[in-house]
C-alpha cells in the first residue's frame, strides 16, 4: 500500500530559513497523524522551525538539498523536562529540544536532507592567536537539544545528516525497537555536549553504518535518574561499523548509570583523534555487566587546555587512554557506584598517550575482566613509549616492573578528580579477576 505524501509547502512553509515555519511543518505532521500515517516531505530548500512533535506511524523525510533548521529561541521550544527530578547536575535537562516525541509508535527519520543544530551559534572562540586551539569552545545563549525521544517503539533514523547541534543530537529515552543506520553527526568538535547518540534506559537497540564527528560522546550508553525510574534498565544494544571522531570518548557507557547497562555489543568500529576509545563509567548505583567489544581499531590522544580559564569546562576528561574503566563516587554524593563486571575485550588495535585504566573501590570493585588478541601503542609526543599485546600486560600491571607512566589520572566526574600520578602502563586498582591471553 502507498503512502500518503505531506509536502510542508502545502501547509505554508517558506523557504528561505528566515521566517519560522513550525505551525505549517507541524500542520504537515498532524494531518499525516490524522490518515493513521504518511510520509511528511520536506524539499530542497532552507526550512526554519521552533519544536516539531513527531507522531505515530508518521516519516519525517528531507530530500536531497533539504535543510531543517533549529530555531535558537527559547519560546520556540517544548519543555520536554519541566517535571523531571535529577540530582545530578552533569546531565543538563535545560534547552528544550527540536524534535519530539512522547509515548508514539513506528516514527521514521529518513532522506539525504540535513538538521540544522546551529551550534556556530552558540559556542565562540576565546583562545587568543597561537594558543592551542584544542580546549572546550566558550558557550553564551540558548541551547536546545536537536531530539528528545521518550518512550518511542519502532523507531527507524535513517540516511539523514545531523549537522552543528548545539547540545545532544540523538537522545532516545526508554525507546524500544530502535534502528539507526546510515546517518551522519556532523558536529563542532570543540561545541562542548554535543554528544552524537545517547540510548538512555532503550531496550532492543541497533545502531549501525554511522559516521559520527562531535564535541563530546560519541555513542554513549546510560540511565538517567528519571528514565530509569520510568523504563529500567539499557540493555541489548547492538553497535557495529561506526567511524567515530571525538574529544571526549568514542564508545562509551555511562556515567548517569542509575539503573543496570547490560547484554552489549560494541564491534567493527573505527575511532579517531578521540581522547578515549572504550569508556566505561559506573557513578550512581547501576551494575554494567556483559559488555561485548571486539574489532576496533584507530587512536587515542590528549587534548590541550584552555590558556585563559580554568575549571572543568576548560578542559576534556581523559588524557588519551585506550580503554578506561572507572567505578568510583561521584563528588558531593552519598550513592554507591554500581559494580563493574564481565567485561570481554579482543581484537583491539589502539594507539593511545596514556595507560589502560581499571580503577574501581573497595565498594564496586571491578571483576572479571578479560582482553584477548589485542595491540596498544602508547606514545607521547610523537615518540612511542610502548607496544604490548595482551600477553605482555600481565608484567606492564605491575608496579615493580620498572616501567612506570607519569602524567594526570583523571576520574572525573568523581570524588578523586584529576590529579598528577606515576602509574603503571597498566592500571589496576580494586579490580580483580582480570585476565590478558
Amino acid at each position: 500500500m502507498e503512502r500518503s505524501i505531506f509536502n510542508i509547502l502545502e501547509y505554508g512553509a517558506i523557504e528561505g530559513g528566515e521566517t519560522l515555519c513550525t505551525r505549517a511543518i507541524q500542520a504537515a505532521i498532524d494531518a499525516a497523524a490524522k490518515e493513521k500515517g504518511g510520509r511528511v516531505e520536506v524539499p530542497a530548500g532552507v526550512f526554519l522551525s521552533g519544536s516539531l512533535r513527531l507522531r505515530s506511524g508518521v516519516e519525517l523525510h528531507l530530500q536531497q538539498g533539504a535543510v531543517l533548521r533549529c530555531s535558537l529561541r527559547a519560546e520556540d521550544m517544548i519543555d520536554f523536562s519541566k517535571d523531571f527530578v535529577d540530582d545530578n547536575a552533569d546531565t543538563g535537562w535545560e534547552g528544550g529540544c527540536f524534535l519530539y516525541a512522547c509515548h508514539e509508535k513506528n516514527i521514521t527519520i529518513s532522506g539525504t536532507g540535513k538538521f540544522d543544530g546551529q551550534g556556530r551559534e552558540v559556542f565562540f572562540e576565546e583562545e587568543p592567536e597561537g594558543a592551542p586551539r584544542e580546549c572546550p569552545l566558550g558557550v553564551k545563549g540558548f541551547r536546545p537539544r536537536m531530539s528528545f525521544l521518550e518512550d518511542v517503539e519502532n523507531l527507524v533514523i535513517r540516511d539523514v545528516t545531523f549537522y552543528d547541534a548545539a547540545f545532544w543530537t540523538l537522545h532516545l529515552a526508554g525507546c524500544k525497537k530502535v534502528r539507526i543506520e546510515n546517518i551522519v553527526i556532523d558536529n563542532l568538535k570543540r561545541g562542548v555536549n554535543t554528544d552524537g547518540i545517547d540510548p538512555d534506559s532503550c531496550k532492543n537497540v541497533i545502531i549501525r553504518g554511522c559516521r559520527i564527528k562531535s564535541g563530546d560522546d560519541c555513542i554513549v550508553l546510560k540511565s538517567t535518574a528519571p528514565m530509569y525510574e520510568k523504563y529500567g534498565d539499557c540493555s541489548d544494544i547492538l553497535i557495529s561499523n561506526c567511524i567515530l571522531e571525538t574529544c571526549c570518548s568514542a564508545l562509551k557507557i555511562g556515567t548517569e548509570t542509575y539503573g543496570a547497562v547490560h547484554d552489549v555489543v560494541m564491534s567493527d568500529c573505527i575511532v579517531r583523534d578521540c581522547i578515549r576509545g572504550i569508556g566505561i563509567w559506573s557513578r550512581d548505583g547501576g551494575e554494567i555487566h556483559h559488555i561485548y567489544v571486539h574489532h576496533v581499531i584507530g587512536n587515542t590522544r590528549n587534548f590541550r587546555d584552555n590558556t585563559v580559564r580554568t575549571g572543568d569546562l576548560s578542559t576534556w576528561w581523559g588524557e588519551g587512554e585506550p580503554v578506561f574503566i572507572s567505578a568510583v563516587k561521584r563528588a558531593g554524593v552519598d550513592r554507591i557506584p554500581g559494580k563493574i563486571h564481565h567485561i570481554y575485550l579482543d581484537h583491539m588495535n589502539l594507539e593511545g598517550e596514556a595507560p589502560l585504566i581499571l580503577a574501581g573501590s573497595e565498594t564496586s570493585p571491578i571483576e572479571h575482566v578479560r582482553i584477548t588478541d589485542s595491540e596498544f601503542v602508547i606514545s607521547r609526543d610523537g615518540k612511542t613509549q610502548q607496544i604490548f599485546t595482551d600477553r605482555d600486560l600481565s608484567d606492564l600491571m605491575k608496579e615493580d616492573f620498572g616501567i612506570l607512566w607519569e602524567g594526570r589520572l583523571d576520574e572525573r566526574p568523581s570524588e578523586a578528580g584529576r590529579k598528577d600520578a606515576k602509574i603503571p602502563y597498566v592500571y589496576l586498582r580494586n579490580a580483580m579477576d582480570v585476565r590478558f591471553s
